[in-house]
């Protein structure tokens, strides 16, 4: 399969509207209707889910901005330090989202939330998941983050990268989220309220960030700094992820148990 598709969707003479930022925004829109129907379901008022999209949105992109600054081109924007700024350029690192999501959320409990910062985060695992999905679709469409060679028959040539087949691997890591979603809704409806707050964030971390491990061995690298390593900086990056999902999966287990 040749791909090329057209990054732009819309565009108004200057203006373009890009597949990745519709998808971008799909990400936040249908999460904050999951969340809407979370709280809806559970009794909970709604009516500061406003704030909260806007503090995940500030924390998604400030922190994934700075995560692509610091782990994959810190020698560049220290040396042009105005490019920090220039997003439209592209440039945003899951690992550093995840972070700045983490601090955005627990800043969002501090002031508002009913059950505190792990009972938001199990919640918002699912809507997290499947914006996950939606991101790395946006990212087949501008043929970025492409996998290694391969001799696969469902090899894509990213013809804007070259003429070789490649392991669709934005496409593995979308699949890999969209069934994280699905367990994470069955998990839901099964378990909530029986299982101790962090149980389904920790299946989270530990699916998604395990996943990216596994996948990273057949995606071209990203950091000019980490060829030499056996493993790539998103597998040194995923690892403690993963770590502190089995420790919070582990504890709610146990807690239960006793």
């Amino acid at each position: 399969m040749h791909w090329n598709a057209d990054p732009i969707m819309i565009q108004f003479g200057s203006f373009a509207i890009r597949w990745y930022g519709v998808l971008f925004a799909a990400a936040f829109l249908s999460g904050i209707y999951i969340m809407r129907k979370i709280y809806q379901r559970e009794g909970h008022k709604t009516d500061k889910l406003d704030d909260l999209l806007i503090y995940m949105m500030v924390g998604t992109i400030i922190g994934a901005r700075l995560g692509h600054v610091l782990f994959y081109e810190p020698g560049y924007y220290f040396s042009h330090p105005l490019a920090i700024l220039k997003i439209w350029e592209g440039g945003l690192a899951s690992h550093g989202g995840t972070v700045g999501i983490l601090a955005a959320v627990y800043l969002y409990s501090r002031k508002y939330s009913e059950g505190g910062f792990l009972w938001l985060m199990d919640r918002l695992s699912l809507p997290i998941a499947l914006g996950a999905a939606f991101i790395r679709l946006g990212n087949f469409f501008n043929s970025e983050i492409v996998g290694t060679p391969t001799s696969l028959p469902w090899g894509i040539i990213f013809e804007r990268i070259g003429p070789d087949p490649r392991h669709p691997v934005q496409l593995y890591e979308s699949i890999t989220y969209l069934t994280t979603f699905v367990v994470l809704v069955m998990a839901y409806r099964r378990f909530s309220g029986k299982w101790k707050d962090g149980a389904l964030f920790g299946l989270l971390l530990t699916v998604i960030f395990g996943a990216r491990i596994l996948l990273e061995f057949v995606k071209t690298r990203q950091a000019a700094y980490g060829h030499d390593f056996w493993l790539s900086v998103g597998q040194w990056l995923s690892i403690p992820f993963v770590i502190l999902g089995i420790f919070l999966m582990v504890r709610a287990f146990r807690t239960q148990q006793s």
